[in-house]
């Protein structure tokens, strides 16, 4: 994935097959700030996010139906609590005058015609209820613009109002928060069969390069981590808050490669996401060295508490 250096104006993905992500969209109360607020007053103040170098844990496996492909998984991040705060008085948005954007105040960078294909699928089953600005996104403008992607042309979701057209803000009867995701959200299904695959990853790293083995042979292999400020380039340390960093987002009931399962075995495949979820539950058992400082910080606080 990545994003414009200069500006931090648009996500793309960087992944050879991208696949998904997830946001768990938790309305604030009606009326309590007004579309396009700059008030932080009903925001927490943020804990300090840990430094980005720490020490990590890692596993390496064999996927279960290719021997050619292996799959090396940062441990410290699936096993910490992480969890997407949009919405709630932790999340602090990306941009320092759009507190209630969340992660949102960039347009999504199409990534290829099945993504766009699936985001027009998506876009016909969008009620008015669903979308705040569904009569904007389906007039004249729509709801793609085109755009340069590393001096390349691309389409990404049209900006409207300072954030992405599909962001719905505070104020919609409908809630706050990505109209594909409290769509799929209205008919049972998962998110990221209707959302643009970068928006979907955020925060999960998937990474592949084809290596050569000591004996010759090349292989496929796959990483996953945490995709932390440096994913986003330059860019990322003009960041005005990042989640993936911060304690106040470390809080979640579940771990990563359980809250995030629908996610990763859209990446791995389900059979060596059961792999991965079986070498996750056996560490979890023998107890994990590197924890991720954010969720350390994170439970000390609410022992605190």
């Amino acid at each position: 994935m990545c994003v414009h250096h200069e500006q931090v104006d648009g996500v793309a993905s960087d992944v050879e097959y991208p696949k998904a992500h997830t946001v768990t969209v938790l309305g604030l109360p009606s009326g309590t700030v007004t579309a396009g607020s700059t008030d932080r007053s009903h925001k927490l103040a943020p804990a300090p996010e840990v430094d980005l170098d720490f020490p990590r844990e890692w596993v390496q496996f064999v996927d279960p139906e290719n021997a050619e492909h292996t799959i090396k998984a940062d441990m410290t991040w699936l096993l910490s609590r992480w969890t997407c705060v949009f919405g709630t008085p932790a999340c602090q948005g990306t941009v320092a005058d759009r507190p209630d954007d969340g992660c949102c105040s960039h347009g999504a960078f199409l990534c290829d015609d099945e993504d766009r294909e699936k985001l027009d699928n998506a876009v016909r089953m969008l009620t008015p209820d669903d979308w705040q600005f569904m009569e904007k996104g389906l007039g004249k403008k729509g709801y793609l613009e085109e755009d340069d992607l590393e001096d390349e042309p691309a389409l990404r979701t049209r900006k409207y109002k300072g954030a992405c057209i599909f962001l719905n803000r505070p104020g919609h009867p409908g809630g706050i928060g990505c109209a594909l995701h409290q769509m799929a959200l209205r008919k049972g299904i998962e998110p990221l069969e209707v959302k643009p695959e970068v928006c979907w990853q955020l925060p999960i790293r998937r990474t592949q390069e084809w290596v050569d083995r000591p004996d010759g042979e090349q292989i496929l292999e796959t990483t996953i981590t945490e995709y932390d400020r440096r994913g986003w380039g330059e860019g990322g340390e003009d960041l005005t808050w990042y989640c993936s960093g911060s304690p106040d987002a470390h809080v979640g009931t579940r771990p990563v490669w359980q809250s995030y399962a629908p996610e990763l075995t859209e990446l791995l495949g389900k059979a060596a996401y059961d792999e991965l979820a079986s070498l996750c539950r056996r560490r979890e058992g023998l107890g994990l060295i590197a924890v991720h400082p954010a969720t350390t910080a994170a439970q000390a606080k609410a022992q605190r508490d």
